[in-house]
């Protein structure tokens, strides 16, 4: 007698894509903080990579960049459980993803967007504000004492110095240097011969692909199907809202207050593009 008749019939097992949502500006792990970081992506990631035997994972980035340090061990991390998983990653642009953000979305082995993403802002930035003529005007006088000569380095509320001025570019260039590399070896002759595309410059949708820094212009659903099937599942994997904004105005006070400055600077990080 053949027991086969009476057995269910074997189901195929349906394709699983981890897709994990790297939102807002990169930096530092602080209690809080409503960012990305490596600390805090970490056993994200490993989730996303390791649960469940996906297929691929996806990366959907929406973000205006931010800790040079951040990005590059966030990118890392990602290469790493590529390499170690053997699973493609694919990385999908939304509104943004320039400087840091871009920094990420390299990461993946091909990258799309939607036609109106910007992208690229392949470079690093320094920005603070010069106090000295304000605290004057009030009548405020500044008194530092440093044991080191460099321990002013930059101090907002004095003049600016040439010598600071030339020593601020040396820590930018090799930060730029890495963020260069970086896009180099991760996208190698898929960039535009001849273009310098290191300048800090934004590109949106098509002039992005023309210059090589997407790889066509896609959403995750329908890309992900045509990838791997109709039946394709995606299992979503983001960071949790930091507690005080889960909470009301009364209970969140002290931790709001604490994080306002963090979220200022990600607010002009934003702005910088129009967001």
């Amino acid at each position: 007698m053949d027991i086969r008749q009476y057995l269910p019939p074997f189901r195929k097992r349906q394709p699983r894509v981890a897709v994990v949502r790297l939102q807002g500006a990169i930096g530092a792990a602080r209690p809080g903080a409503a960012g990305l970081s490596d600390a805090a992506l970490g056993p994200l990631l490993e989730r996303a990579f390791r649960r469940g035997k996906p297929a691929a994972v996806a990366l959907v980035i929406n973000s205006p960049g931010g800790s040079p340090v951040q990005s590059a061990l966030i990118a890392a991390h990602i290469r790493r459980l590529a390499d170690e998983t053997k699973l493609p990653v694919h990385a999908f642009v939304e509104d943004i993803a320039a400087s840091g953000g871009y920094w990420l979305a390299s990461a993946a082995d091909d990258i799309w967007a939607d036609a109106t993403s910007l992208v690229g802002s392949i470079g690093v930035i320094s920005a603070g504000f010069g106090l000295a003529g304000l605290i004057e005007r009030y009548g405020v006088e500044r008194r530092v004492h440093t044991a080191g000569s460099a321990k002013s380095f930059m101090d907002p509320f004095r003049p600016e110095k040439p010598e600071d001025v030339v020593r601020l570019l040396a820590l930018l260039e090799p930060m730029h240097a890495a963020f260069k590399a970086q896009i180099t070896d991760r996208r190698g002759a898929k960039l535009a011969a001849g273009r310098d595309l290191f300048t800090g410059d934004i590109w949106v949708g098509q002039q992005a692909l023309e210059v090589g820094l997407i790889d066509g212009i896609a959403h995750l659903v329908p890309k992900l199907k045509a990838l791997y099937g109709d039946k394709v599942r995606l299992v979503q994997y983001g960071l949790r809202r930091p507690f005080w904004r889960r909470f009301g105005a009364a209970e969140a006070t002290t931790a709001a207050l604490s994080a306002a400055l963090d979220l200022a600077e990600e607010r002009a990080l934003w702005s910088r593009y129009g967001l």
